[in-house]
């Protein structure tokens, strides 16, 4: 009796253990989560174009305080100041929400602006009457996908962890070197495989709206 009562308790210690990997696994819910290499990619992409944007901008600006307004402010040039980088800062991750899942692809440009291929496809069969179920609303097609939704909370995490290795970046070899290399194979990764930086959309798709 106390045998069988053994048995019957490894079997559902068992199969307690194998529903709960089945829900945790990616691939059975149907998605593949970034790596730590394609979230430093795509976070160090948009903030070098929003940098790009902001060096732009050649105004002088002053900075400092003066409680009696007599003596004066240091001036100094946006393009050099705290100011640009805190305000190319702003928000960076939140361009994440901007990009959609591009299943037909293997690599790291699955993560990529613009409606993949597979969905185009989809929606051109919706305008010619098609009826297509894929068991969502249709207005729900084009939302962040939970790689999506999940990838902006890497960056974010990302970001607060690394904001130092950015801060020496901008102040001391911006200029010199491409911020991904800095930011992700430097400091992120760390010898780990950084492949990914080097991977880009094949010479076919260049022309498209979905790329990077």
């Amino acid at each position: 009796m106390h045998l069988l009562t053994f048995f019957l308790l490894i079997l559902f210690v068992n199969i307690i253990y194998t529903y709960d990997n089945e829900i945790k696994s990616e691939a059975d819910v149907g998605v593949k989560y970034a790596n730590t290499c394609e979230v430093c990619k795509i976070l160090a992409t948009e903030l070098q174009e929003r940098l790009e944007e902001t060096g732009k901008v050649h105004d002088v600006i002053e900075i400092g305080y003066s409680l009696d307004d007599v003596q004066p402010k240091k001036k100094t040039k946006y393009q050099k100041s705290e100011l640009r980088l805190i305000e190319s800062l702003e928000g960076v991750c939140d361009k994440i929400l901007n990009y959609n899942i591009h299943k037909e692809r293997e690599d790291s440009t699955r993560f990529a602006k613009g409606m993949s291929e597979t969905f185009r496809t989809l929606h051109n069969l919706v305008d010619k009457g098609v009826k297509v179920d894929l068991g969502i609303p249709l207005e729900l097609w084009d939302k962040p996908s939970a790689e999506i939704t999940h990838m902006k909370i890497q960056c974010e995490t990302l970001l607060e962890d690394h904001e130092g290795a950015i801060e020496d970046w901008y102040w001391n070899h911006q200029g010199e070197t491409e911020l991904k290399h800095h930011l992700c194979t430097k400091h992120v990764l760390q010898g780990a495989d950084d492949s990914c930086l080097y991977e880009e959309l094949k010479t076919r798709e260049k022309g498209d709206r979905s790329e990077l």
